[in-house]
């Protein structure tokens, strides 16, 4: 009926999810709410690196330190200083779309290595700026407040204060988990619809050129390094928006958690979810940042699973080992990820009379 109409089944279908997750805060707990914000966050963070990855081929080890700059650079900016921390008590938006450009401006200063080197040299390059950030996370105590990292300060914007301060909503009390639940749906759909266009416009064909060889697309006329450094710093300006929407989420930063580790959960999210797949990045982002949720929230119930400490496996261990067997597993059976398996199930409509 729906295709009679001239209206996609599909279309239905995203109509309803989106229903869906805007009625989630009136029913659901905080800790749900908690961790689907986490998968918003991981899901817009893995697009970025899906755009310079799966599209452009460009392997990047150093994701997690463009999202500690977002992080650490929000609440540098929007700090009052109250706390002996470094901060220009900045409004909350103001300091917010600030911390999402320095972390840009710190992709465009490694974006002419990003030009000119590819492969494991600029995983190899990269790498260096989980190190680097590291130490600088763990000593400048001023900026970042050490090892305890530092709180986090509410985002204020058109007048709404995104804290634990009650708001009725139909007489269902939001609080800041609710709020920034809006938030961040919104900035992920507009984060998934711009990097769509961007891969199916001119940028995109220009990027697949270049993963796919390089040397024919120099000669087709396409600007290799320029594109390269130009998707470096695209990748990190997602990756900041991430950061920030995850110190919001966590409300407080601390260096421990933007490490080695963090950098190859992205590369897993974006292999499960399917390379050069927006919708891949956000399923593979979903997975892989819900996981440690569901395991933590159910370990008394599963096997082997425990808390820390007490003598089984901790519930982040055990996610990694499955997102890992989980990585496996699509590199050798489903190289497509994700997508490539939602792309399977999703029946293709032919018109009436056509045959196989």
């Amino acid at each position: 009926m729906s295709e009679r109409s001239g209206i996609p089944a599909k279309a239905y279908a995203y109509a309803a999810a989106g229903l869906v997750l805007l009625a989630l805060p009136f029913y659901l707990e905080r800790f749900w709410l908690q961790a689907g914000l986490f998968a918003m966050a991981a899901a817009l963070g893995a697009i970025g690196i899906n755009l310079l990855t799966g599209a452009t081929g460009q392997l990047s080890m150093g994701h997690a330190f463009f999202l500690a700059v977002g992080a650490y650079g929000y609440c540098a900016l929007a700090g009052d200083g109250t706390d002996r921390l470094t901060g220009l008590g900045l409004p909350g938006w103001l300091a917010a779309v600030l911390a999402v450009g320095l972390a840009g401006l710190a992709g465009g200063a490694f974006s002419p290595i990003a030009g000119r080197l590819h492969g494991a040299y600029l995983g190899i390059a990269t790498l260096a700026l989980i190190f680097i950030g590291q130490h600088v996370l763990f000593n400048a105590h001023g900026l970042t407040g050490g090892y305890n990292g530092r709180a986090v300060p509410p985002l204020s914007l058109f007048g709404l204060t995104f804290d634990d301060t009650e708001l009725l909503v139909a007489q269902v009390p939001f609080g800041a988990v609710e709020k920034l639940w809006y938030l961040g749906l919104a900035l992920l759909l507009a984060g998934a619809l711009f990097a769509r266009g961007v891969l199916r416009g001119r940028p995109g064909r220009a990027m697949n050129a270049i993963r796919d060889h390089r040397t024919a697309a120099g000669v087709l006329g396409v600007p290799v390094a320029r594109h390269r450094a130009a998707v470096f710093v695209l990748s990190s300006l997602y990756a900041g928006l991430a950061g920030v929407l995850l110190a919001l989420v966590f409300q407080r930063t601390v260096p421990e958690y933007f490490g080695m580790a963090l950098s190859l959960e992205y590369l897993a999210m974006i292999v499960i979810g399917g390379l050069g797949s927006v919708a891949g990045a956000v399923a593979g982002g979903v997975f892989v940042a819900l996981l440690p949720q569901l395991l933590g929230r159910y370990a008394e119930a599963l096997p082997l699973v425990s808390a820390p400490g007490t003598g089984g496996v901790a519930p982040g261990e055990a996610a990694r080992y499955l997102y890992g067997a989980a990585v496996v597993g699509t590199v050798l059976f489903l190289p497509g990820g994700l997508a490539r398996l939602a792309a399977r199930l999703t029946p293709t409509h032919r018109p009436s009379g056509e045959t196989r």
